[in-house]
């Protein structure tokens, strides 16, 4: 399942493309063989191995470099003289750029390529990376981030309908995983990397040390994904787009999972870009490199995606975003105590239900539209890239107002927010249940 660090990135460039069956119940998919399925990569063929690992790399470099000044804002923001607001849009200008990019470059991916697309946006990602550490003020900075995002867009847009085009479709969703575990890996690891070489160095050098990294993973991708043997270039019909994307703003129920996903995203990214600051002030006063290893946390949330299937069937969809929110409130209250052990208690609460909430919203994507999945998936990440972006920008200006308790106050509204919209989206499905059984007694 999609996820912050782990899988956010749907098939917007895949142009439905995937011949999948959905279950209502669990909302797990199952691959139907696909026109040409028996020629693809399969376990055991020289390029399936190969591409397995180049998209591994891929979403590692991705989201190590999408997050990679957040771990390190409070060294940032000392140098830059800039307070938590200002330094948070070099992490939400990271997210907004790609939230703005990810559909025109799904249709370049239709026209010009998969690998290709992939290739160019990692390039031009890593280049601006490179140029980071040397900004020599924060707009810069946030110009060179926000630039950089929307490059980093090509991978989501391009990455799933890549393994769809060349990997037989029984053994896609394997291939999927070790990409979904590249991104977990990324976003965990470019944190944790830039925290402790900025506690030895310096933020610059920190930054520098997650666009090398990168840029070895870019090389690594280039040299080991297979040329596309199946992919068949489609010209660009923007109309049909159009069409598409406006349909789907008019379905009430995809709307409201948008806002779902969007308000748990503002939750986590508010936590996450302001948590630092919070730990190097006293009473903790912990060293940037421990900060960053806080981020080990987002382990908890690759194990609450793994059981989101099981849970959902426990629980059915209401129940899981319920129980997430509850989840995700309970972890904002807890983390209010000034004790180390029941902030990192909090985190880990507000993880697991962020994880559990995201889940299940973006599989009720897909699984509500019939038609035109791609673009629906890629609608469901522009809203939820939008709430990060608002996330690390309102948390960081609450937190400079009014502390750590002022961010909490902000993303528990937010959770409140999504208990209301999935409230009042259960009252509209019941009622409009009430009215085809009198329909049908009629």
């Amino acid at each position: 399942m999609p996820s912050a660090d782990t899988g956010a990135f749907a098939v917007p460039g895949a142009a439905d493309r995937t011949y999948e069956t959905t279950s209502e119940t669990s909302h797990e998919t199952s691959e139907v063989a696909a026109p040409g399925d028996a020629t693809k990569l399969s376990p055991g063929d020289p390029g399936h191995a190969r591409m397995r690992l180049a998209l591994f790399a891929a979403g590692l470099a991705t989201f190590a470099l999408l997050y990679s000044t957040q771990a390190l804002l409070p060294a940032i923001s000392r140098d830059l003289h800039a307070d938590p607001g200002l330094a948070s849009w070099t992490v939400s200008g990271a997210t907004i750029g790609l939230a703005v990019a990810v559909l025109p470059l799904a249709a370049l991916s239709e026209r010009f390529g998969r690998r290709r697309v992939l290739t160019v946006s990692m390039a031009v990602a890593v280049a601006l990376a490179l140029a980071a550490p040397f900004a020599p003020d924060m707009g810069t900075l946030i110009a060179l981030r926000t630039a950089q995002g929307a490059a980093i867009a090509g991978v989501p847009a391009s990455a799933m309908a890549y393994l769809a085009d060349e990997v037989r479709a029984r053994h896609l969703v394997s291939a999927t995983g070790l990409f979904v575990a590249g991104n977990s890996v990324g976003g965990m690891s470019g944190r944790v990397l830039g925290g402790w070489v900025t506690d030895a160095w310096g933020w610059r050098p920190g930054l520098a040390a997650v666009a090398v990294t990168s840029l070895l993973c870019v090389v690594a991708f280039r040299l080991l994904a297979p040329q596309a043997r199946h992919f068949r270039p489609s010209p660009l019909h923007v109309r049909a787009l159009s069409r598409t994307v406006s349909a789907h703003l008019r379905n009430p129920l995809l709307v409201r999972l948008y806002l779902i996903g969007m308000l748990f995203m503002v939750v986590f990214g508010g936590v996450y870009t302001v948590i630092g600051y919070r730990l190097v002030a006293e009473p903790f006063g912990l060293s940037q490199g421990l900060v960053g290893s806080v981020f080990v946390i987002y382990l908890v949330g690759t194990a609450t995606s793994a059981a989101a299937g099981r849970l959902n069937a426990r629980l059915g969809r209401r129940g899981m975003i319920y129980g997430g929110i509850v989840t995700a409130s309970s972890g904002l209250a807890l983390s209010l105590m000034d004790s180390l052990i029941a902030v990192v208690a909090g985190l880990v609460l507000i993880t697991a239900g962020f994880f559990a909430g995201h889940a299940v919203a973006s599989a009720a994507v897909s699984h509500t539209a019939k038609e035109g999945r791609a673009q629906a998936s890629a609608l469901y990440q522009m809203a939820y890239y939008t709430g990060s972006s608002l996330g690390g920008a309102l948390g960081a200006v609450a937190f400079a107002a009014g502390g750590w308790a002022a961010t909490v106050l902000i993303t528990l509204t937010a959770m409140a927010l999504a208990g209301t919209v999935t409230y009042f989206g259960t009252r509209s499905a019941a009622t409009v249940h009430r009215r085809r059984l009198a329909q049908a007694r009629a």
